[in-house]
């Protein structure tokens, strides 16, 4: 996994993934809920969570209920699993 104070991309997507499967179809989580099970000092990697998210093809973020892009979203976003 690298170094835990700078986590790969790679396990990023992971750990987004596995809340997602964790939660379900239906149910939202906070992208900061990934990057606390990454780093004590979770705050830094919350732009490059954004960035992962924003091209993980099983994760769609929302904010208000309506699908946004999280790279370029400002303000708070959940992330979900993609609707088919």
């Amino acid at each position: 996994m690298g170094n835990p104070a700078h986590p790969t991309d790679a396990a990023i997507a992971n750990a987004l993934l596995d809340l997602a499967l964790r939660r379900g179809r239906d149910k939202t989580f906070c992208p900061s809920e990934a990057a606390r099970t990454l780093s004590p000092d979770w705050r830094p990697l919350m732009p490059r969570i954004r960035a992962v998210a924003a091209t993980h093809p099983d994760l769609q973020a929302v904010q208000k209920g309506h699908p946004v892009d999280p790279a370029t979203t400002r303000g708070p976003i959940r992330l979900r699993l993609r609707q088919s």
